[in-house]
Protein backbone atom coordinates (compact mmCIF):
# COMPACT_ATOMS: atom_id res chain seq x y z
CA UNK A 1 0.00 0.00 0.00
CA UNK A 2 1.45 3.36 -1.02
CA UNK A 3 2.33 5.52 1.97
CA UNK A 4 1.21 9.14 2.14
CA UNK A 5 4.82 10.39 1.95
CA UNK A 6 5.26 8.47 -1.30
CA UNK A 7 2.06 9.99 -2.70
CA UNK A 8 3.63 13.35 -1.90
CA UNK A 9 6.72 12.44 -3.90
CA UNK A 10 9.10 11.50 -1.08
CA UNK A 11 10.74 8.18 -0.12
CA UNK A 12 8.85 6.03 2.38
CA UNK A 13 11.33 6.80 5.17
CA UNK A 14 10.95 10.58 4.81
CA UNK A 15 9.87 12.68 7.79
CA UNK A 16 7.46 15.41 6.67
CA UNK A 17 6.34 18.01 9.20
CA UNK A 18 3.30 20.29 9.24
CA UNK A 19 3.46 23.09 11.83
CA UNK A 20 -0.08 24.42 12.00
CA UNK A 21 -1.50 27.43 13.82
CA UNK A 22 -4.94 27.13 15.40
CA UNK A 23 -7.49 29.86 16.23
CA UNK A 24 -6.88 32.36 13.44
CA UNK A 25 -9.77 34.82 13.68
CA UNK A 26 -10.34 34.33 17.40
CA UNK A 27 -8.93 37.76 18.29
CA UNK A 28 -6.77 40.50 16.79
CA UNK A 29 -3.67 39.29 18.66
CA UNK A 30 -4.12 35.83 17.12
CA UNK A 31 -4.51 37.24 13.62
CA UNK A 32 -1.26 39.18 13.84
CA UNK A 33 0.58 36.35 15.59
CA UNK A 34 -0.59 33.61 13.24
CA UNK A 35 0.19 35.50 10.05
CA UNK A 36 3.64 36.38 11.39
CA UNK A 37 4.17 32.71 12.23
CA UNK A 38 3.24 31.43 8.75
CA UNK A 39 4.87 34.25 6.77
CA UNK A 40 8.07 34.93 8.71
CA UNK A 41 8.30 32.06 11.20
CA UNK A 42 8.47 28.29 11.12
CA UNK A 43 4.73 27.58 10.82
CA UNK A 44 3.47 26.19 7.52
CA UNK A 45 -0.31 26.63 7.73
CA UNK A 46 -3.20 27.80 9.89
CA UNK A 47 -6.94 27.35 10.33
CA UNK A 48 -9.56 30.08 10.70
CA UNK A 49 -12.50 30.12 13.14
CA UNK A 50 -15.15 31.58 10.85
CA UNK A 51 -17.80 32.35 13.56
CA UNK A 52 -15.29 34.11 15.82
CA UNK A 53 -15.36 37.93 16.16
CA UNK A 54 -12.10 38.64 14.32
CA UNK A 55 -12.56 36.16 11.45
CA UNK A 56 -13.53 38.83 8.92
CA UNK A 57 -10.33 40.72 9.70
CA UNK A 58 -8.32 37.51 9.28
CA UNK A 59 -9.95 36.92 5.90
CA UNK A 60 -9.21 40.49 4.84
CA UNK A 61 -5.53 39.97 5.69
CA UNK A 62 -5.35 36.66 3.78
CA UNK A 63 -3.19 36.30 0.65
CA UNK A 64 -3.20 33.43 -1.87
CA UNK A 65 0.23 32.35 -0.60
CA UNK A 66 -1.22 31.57 2.84
CA UNK A 67 -2.10 27.92 3.52
CA UNK A 68 -5.36 28.30 5.44
CA UNK A 69 -7.97 25.74 6.45
CA UNK A 70 -11.26 26.04 8.31
CA UNK A 71 -11.17 25.46 12.06
CA UNK A 72 -14.67 24.00 12.31
CA UNK A 73 -16.11 25.69 15.40
CA UNK A 74 -18.96 24.60 17.67
CA UNK A 75 -17.65 25.81 21.03
CA UNK A 76 -16.89 29.18 22.63
CA UNK A 77 -14.79 28.18 25.61
CA UNK A 78 -13.81 31.52 27.13
CA UNK A 79 -15.59 32.88 30.21
CA UNK A 80 -15.96 36.49 29.07
CA UNK A 81 -15.66 36.20 25.27
CA UNK A 82 -18.53 34.74 23.28
CA UNK A 83 -19.38 33.80 19.68
CA UNK A 84 -22.12 31.69 18.16
CA UNK A 85 -23.41 29.97 15.02
CA UNK A 86 -23.75 31.54 11.59
CA UNK A 87 -26.95 29.60 10.97
CA UNK A 88 -30.23 29.26 12.83
CA UNK A 89 -29.19 26.47 15.19
CA UNK A 90 -30.96 26.50 18.58
CA UNK A 91 -29.35 23.23 19.68
CA UNK A 92 -25.90 24.79 19.26
CA UNK A 93 -26.57 27.63 21.71
CA UNK A 94 -25.72 27.66 25.38
CA UNK A 95 -28.08 29.14 27.96
CA UNK A 96 -26.05 32.35 28.08
CA UNK A 97 -25.88 32.83 24.30
CA UNK A 98 -23.23 31.70 21.88
CA UNK A 99 -21.85 28.21 21.46
CA UNK A 100 -21.51 25.90 24.48
CA UNK A 101 -18.32 26.29 26.49
CA UNK A 102 -17.37 22.62 26.62
CA UNK A 103 -17.59 19.48 24.52
CA UNK A 104 -19.85 17.54 26.89
CA UNK A 105 -22.48 20.28 26.76
CA UNK A 106 -22.27 20.34 22.97
CA UNK A 107 -22.56 16.56 22.66
CA UNK A 108 -25.54 16.47 25.03
CA UNK A 109 -27.66 18.96 23.08
CA UNK A 110 -26.41 19.31 19.49
CA UNK A 111 -28.71 18.22 16.69
CA UNK A 112 -26.82 16.51 13.85
CA UNK A 113 -28.71 18.31 11.09
CA UNK A 114 -27.94 21.67 12.68
CA UNK A 115 -24.29 20.66 13.09
CA UNK A 116 -24.07 19.79 9.40
CA UNK A 117 -25.73 23.04 8.24
CA UNK A 118 -23.55 25.15 10.53
CA UNK A 119 -20.24 23.55 9.59
CA UNK A 120 -21.05 23.59 5.89
CA UNK A 121 -21.92 27.29 6.24
CA UNK A 122 -18.55 27.94 7.86
CA UNK A 123 -16.72 26.37 4.93
CA UNK A 124 -18.78 28.15 2.31
CA UNK A 125 -18.36 31.46 4.16
CA UNK A 126 -14.57 31.03 4.09
CA UNK A 127 -14.71 30.36 0.36
CA UNK A 128 -17.01 33.35 -0.19
CA UNK A 129 -14.49 35.52 1.65
CA UNK A 130 -11.88 34.51 -0.92
CA UNK A 131 -9.97 31.90 1.06
CA UNK A 132 -8.63 28.96 -0.95
CA UNK A 133 -9.42 26.48 1.82
CA UNK A 134 -6.74 23.79 2.14
CA UNK A 135 -8.06 21.57 4.94
CA UNK A 136 -10.51 21.05 7.81
CA UNK A 137 -9.54 20.90 11.49
CA UNK A 138 -12.25 20.82 14.20
CA UNK A 139 -11.90 23.22 17.13
CA UNK A 140 -11.39 21.20 20.34
CA UNK A 141 -11.96 17.99 18.30
CA UNK A 142 -15.68 18.61 18.73
CA UNK A 143 -16.79 16.37 15.84
CA UNK A 144 -13.89 13.94 15.63
CA UNK A 145 -14.64 11.45 18.38
CA UNK A 146 -18.44 11.28 18.25
CA UNK A 147 -19.74 8.86 15.57
CA UNK A 148 -22.83 10.86 14.54
CA UNK A 149 -20.71 14.01 14.10
CA UNK A 150 -17.77 12.19 12.54
CA UNK A 151 -20.07 11.21 9.68
CA UNK A 152 -20.57 14.94 9.07
CA UNK A 153 -16.80 15.50 9.11
CA UNK A 154 -16.34 12.81 6.46
CA UNK A 155 -19.23 14.10 4.36
CA UNK A 156 -17.87 17.65 4.34
CA UNK A 157 -14.33 16.53 3.58
CA UNK A 158 -15.66 14.46 0.70
CA UNK A 159 -17.90 17.22 -0.68
CA UNK A 160 -15.17 19.87 -0.65
CA UNK A 161 -12.35 17.39 -1.40
CA UNK A 162 -10.28 18.52 1.57
CA UNK A 163 -7.83 16.69 3.85
CA UNK A 164 -8.57 16.62 7.56
CA UNK A 165 -6.86 16.52 10.93
CA UNK A 166 -7.24 13.27 12.88
CA UNK A 167 -5.54 12.31 16.15
CA UNK A 168 -3.17 9.36 16.12
CA UNK A 169 -2.81 9.22 19.92
CA UNK A 170 -6.45 8.10 20.36
CA UNK A 171 -7.09 4.49 19.37
CA UNK A 172 -10.21 3.13 17.71
CA UNK A 173 -10.89 1.23 20.93
CA UNK A 174 -10.70 4.40 23.01
CA UNK A 175 -12.94 6.30 20.58
CA UNK A 176 -15.39 3.44 20.28
CA UNK A 177 -15.29 3.37 16.48
CA UNK A 178 -12.57 3.09 13.77
CA UNK A 179 -12.49 6.77 12.82
CA UNK A 180 -9.15 6.71 10.96
CA UNK A 181 -10.15 3.66 8.91
CA UNK A 182 -13.50 5.21 8.04
CA UNK A 183 -11.80 8.36 6.76
CA UNK A 184 -9.23 6.39 4.81
CA UNK A 185 -11.89 4.16 3.24
CA UNK A 186 -13.68 7.32 2.08
CA UNK A 187 -10.53 8.46 0.26
CA UNK A 188 -9.79 11.29 2.69
CA UNK A 189 -6.16 12.23 3.32
CA UNK A 190 -4.88 13.05 6.83
CA UNK A 191 -1.46 13.19 8.55
CA UNK A 192 -0.03 9.95 9.87
CA UNK A 193 0.78 11.43 13.27
CA UNK A 194 -1.04 14.05 15.34
CA UNK A 195 -0.93 14.36 19.14
CA UNK A 196 -4.38 14.82 20.68
CA UNK A 197 -3.21 17.25 23.40
CA UNK A 198 -5.11 20.55 23.71
CA UNK A 199 -3.32 22.01 26.73
CA UNK A 200 -2.18 25.57 26.08
CA UNK A 201 1.52 26.08 25.54
CA UNK A 202 3.23 24.11 22.78
CA UNK A 203 6.96 24.36 23.45
CA UNK A 204 7.33 21.18 25.50
CA UNK A 205 4.90 19.12 23.40
CA UNK A 206 6.41 20.16 20.06
CA UNK A 207 9.97 19.66 21.31
CA UNK A 208 9.12 16.13 22.44
CA UNK A 209 7.42 15.37 19.11
CA UNK A 210 10.42 16.53 17.06
CA UNK A 211 12.92 14.64 19.19
CA UNK A 212 10.88 11.49 18.57
CA UNK A 213 9.84 12.22 14.99
CA UNK A 214 8.86 9.14 13.00
CA UNK A 215 8.77 8.58 9.22
CA UNK A 216 5.57 9.77 7.62
CA UNK A 217 3.61 13.01 7.83
CA UNK A 218 3.44 14.54 11.30
CA UNK A 219 1.35 17.55 12.27
CA UNK A 220 2.09 19.62 15.37
CA UNK A 221 -0.10 22.54 16.37
CA UNK A 222 0.61 25.86 18.06
CA UNK A 223 -1.51 28.89 19.06
CA UNK A 224 0.64 31.97 18.50
CA UNK A 225 -0.56 35.40 19.56
CA UNK A 226 1.27 38.66 19.97
CA UNK A 227 1.35 40.24 23.43
CA UNK A 228 -1.51 42.75 23.77
CA UNK A 229 -3.85 43.89 26.57
CA UNK A 230 -6.70 42.34 24.57
CA UNK A 231 -5.36 38.79 24.67
CA UNK A 232 -4.27 39.06 28.30
CA UNK A 233 -7.79 40.17 29.24
CA UNK A 234 -9.30 37.34 27.20
CA UNK A 235 -7.76 34.43 29.11
CA UNK A 236 -5.32 33.39 31.80
CA UNK A 237 -3.72 31.17 29.15
CA UNK A 238 -2.46 34.17 27.20
CA UNK A 239 1.10 33.87 28.48
CA UNK A 240 1.37 30.41 26.92
CA UNK A 241 -0.02 31.60 23.59
CA UNK A 242 2.44 34.48 23.59
CA UNK A 243 5.25 31.99 24.22
CA UNK A 244 3.99 29.96 21.24
CA UNK A 245 4.50 33.05 19.11
CA UNK A 246 8.03 33.53 20.39
CA UNK A 247 8.76 29.82 19.89
CA UNK A 248 7.58 29.83 16.27
CA UNK A 249 8.83 33.24 15.14
CA UNK A 250 11.80 34.42 17.22
CA UNK A 251 13.40 31.43 18.94
CA UNK A 252 16.22 29.55 17.20
CA UNK A 253 15.25 26.37 19.05
CA UNK A 254 12.48 25.27 16.70
CA UNK A 255 14.45 25.52 13.41
CA UNK A 256 17.29 23.66 15.11
CA UNK A 257 14.94 20.88 16.22
CA UNK A 258 13.55 20.59 12.68
CA UNK A 259 17.08 20.29 11.27
CA UNK A 260 18.15 17.74 13.89
CA UNK A 261 15.09 15.61 13.15
CA UNK A 262 15.83 15.64 9.43
CA UNK A 263 12.32 16.91 8.79
CA UNK A 264 10.97 18.51 5.63
CA UNK A 265 8.41 21.25 6.27
CA UNK A 266 5.18 21.06 4.28
CA UNK A 267 1.66 22.44 4.58
CA UNK A 268 -1.82 21.08 4.05
CA UNK A 269 -1.88 22.35 0.47
CA UNK A 270 0.36 19.42 -0.49
CA UNK A 271 -2.04 16.98 1.17
CA UNK A 272 -4.99 18.55 -0.64
CA UNK A 273 -3.22 18.13 -3.99
CA UNK A 274 -2.55 14.46 -3.23
CA UNK A 275 -6.15 13.85 -2.21
CA UNK A 276 -7.56 15.53 -5.30
CA UNK A 277 -5.17 13.62 -7.51
CA UNK A 278 -6.85 10.43 -6.24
Amino acid sequence: MTQLVERLGYPAEAKLLIISCDDLGSCHAANVGVYQAVRAGSATCASIMIPAPWARHAAAEYTPDDDIGVHLTLNAEHAMYRWGPLTHAPSLLSGEGGFPRNIDDLWEHADSEEVFRELRAQITRAIAWGIDVTHLAPHLTAITLRPEFFDIYVELATEFRLPIRLPSTISAEQAGFPFRKLASDAGIVFPDHFDHDWRAGSRERVTKALRNLQPGVTEVHVQPTIDTPEVRALTDLAERWIDDHIFVTADATLPALVDEAGAVLIGYRELRAAMRAG
